[in-house]
């Protein structure tokens, strides 16, 4: 029988870099990277991670993993913003999570040295970044896909509470 993993046992990450973003107010920032379509945002790594990014701009989109680093405490049932009944954390993308990982899927616009240009980010700025990992069609997308309870809320509700008090960035873009 395979031995079991210790759960009890603390892991740490250290961030590879920071993300930025026009985004600086928590409750002006959309809540996924389909309400933030043309936010523009940048994967800033720390320069001994540089050559970590070689060949990466070959690919559209990238996963980015990072730390929810102003989250509050943690919840096992949430409502999330765009519904107005509680569903198990797990079940959602929140932040107030048991280890406050994030992951966005945003698409890749260029590459400069350690610094990876991004469009459709719905991040703060100052996020910690953990982990990049490439979008990979043949091992990503998946057939016949479902969306569980959030394909039981309207799309209008979903976008207006999806953007929340989006003010957009100062060249007045706001993602809409």
């Amino acid at each position: 029988m395979p031995q079991q993993p210790e759960t009890n046992r603390p892991v740490s990450f250290v961030p590879i870099g920071v993300i930025r973003s026009s985004h600086t107010v928590a409750k002006q920032t959309p809540v996924q990277p389909v309400y933030a379509k043309e936010c523009l945002g940048q994967a800033v790594l720390l320069p001994e991670y540089a050559d970590g990014l070689r060949d990466l701009e070959g690919f559209s989109h990238v996963y980015l993993l990072y730390q929810f680093h102003l989250a509050e405490a943690p919840k096992l049932t949430i409502q999330p913003y765009t519904d107005d009944r509680p569903h198990g954390i797990f079940a959602t993308r929140h932040e107030r999570r048991p280890n406050p990982i994030g992951l966005s899927l945003v698409r890749l616009v260029k590459v400069e040295g350690n610094v990876v240009h991004l469009m459709g980010v719905d991040i703060l700025d100052g996020t910690p970044l953990l982990d990049i990992k490439p979008y990979v069609p043949r091992f990503d997308a998946v057939e016949n896909p479902r969306g569980g309870w959030t394909e039981l809320v309207d799309d209008a509700v979903a976008r207006q509470r999806g953007l929340r008090d989006f003010k957009g960035d100062a060249g007045g873009t706001d993602g809409r």
